[in-house]
């Protein structure tokens, strides 16, 4: 926990200082050339650092422990936050791409100039630098906060090499600012779908695919001499834990305090090989209630 908390809040840190100073520099940049894919690009990095903002908060309230209110505790607030990020981009999207087509529809043409190739080039380097960081943070610590803030310096940084792209060929064609601040958008919504539909999955709550329900079945069996036929397992993720219940089938006739020993036993095992907590309630073999 402690890893994953120094890796959130310096990712955090150095997200709003580096943002800030990238939508400064791109912002100029639009300005100076009426570039709008430019400016887009400059608040696209800006709510960079929204983000950030939002990257520190969450993970401050996902290291919050166990409470009354919360007794599982507030790792899911990674979750929520990283779909705040979600939103934002699509937000941030939706604008770029009307934004688009307004400048498509008044064929205005747009001249580039060495401003625009040194601020884009810059940006291209520093967000891309970023998003390794927190990359890198996400697959030490399995945070999902700073995986949906590492996509959201990618897409900054592949908007960027888009339109620098476009401005090696912008002064030859009047549409090439209107249809890369169209491309940087479609880019945009498509991070945005990618935390979004992670993050809210897992928000919900998923089911278990088949191959990790056999693996749980194996693992709680083999601690177990007696059979105990483990089924309707549901898997509870909190983000910083997750819990497991489950079903098992045991002879109606066994002892109170050895069905407890068997239960005990598979919850070690699980604990030792997936982590989970688990929960498991037995159910008595008979005609009615067979083993499944």
């Amino acid at each position: 926990m402690e890893l994953k908390d120094k890796y959130i809040r310096r990712e955090g840190w150095l997200s709003i200082f580096g943002n800030i100073f990238l939508f400064g520099l791109k912002y100029w940049a639009g300005l100076a050339t009426g570039s709008l894919a430019l400016i887009a690009d400059a608040w696209h990095t800006l709510s960079d650092s929204v983000s950030s903002v939002i990257v520190l908060i969450g993970g401050k309230i996902s290291r919050k422990p166990a409470d009354d209110d919360h007794p599982f505790g507030h790792g899911r607030a990674e979750h929520i936050s990283a779909i705040i990020i979600g939103v934002l981009l699509a937000i941030v999207a939706f604008d770029f791409a009307v934004g688009a087509i307004e400048k498509f529809g008044s064929k205005e043409k747009t001249t580039f100039g060495t401003i625009a190739w040194i601020a884009t080039i810059i940006s291209i380097i520093v967000k891309e630098g970023m998003s390794q960081y927190a990359f890198r943070g996400a697959k030490k610590t399995g945070s999902s906060i700073l995986k949906a803030d590492g996509w959201h310096h990618r897409t900054d940084a592949l908007s960027s090499v888009v339109i620098l792209i476009g401005i090696a060929v912008g002064n030859y064609f009047w549409w090439t600012d209107a249809v890369l601040s169209f491309i940087v958008a479609l880019m945009i919504g498509w991070a945005s779908y990618e935390i979004l539909s992670k993050d809210i999955k897992s928000l919900l709550g998923e089911s278990p695919s088949d191959e990790h329900l056999i693996a749980i079945r194996e693992i709680a069996q083999k601690a177990c001499r007696q059979p105990i036929h483990l089924h309707h397992i549901h898997l509870h993720n909190y983000g910083n834990h997750t819990e497991l219940s489950c079903h098992i089938k045991l002879p109606p006739e066994m002892p109170l305090n050895e069905a407890h020993d068997i239960c005990t036993k598979i919850e070690v095992a699980l604990k030792n090989k997936f982590g989970y907590m688990s929960t498991i309630h037995p159910e008595p073999i008979t005609w009615e209630n067979p083993v499944i």
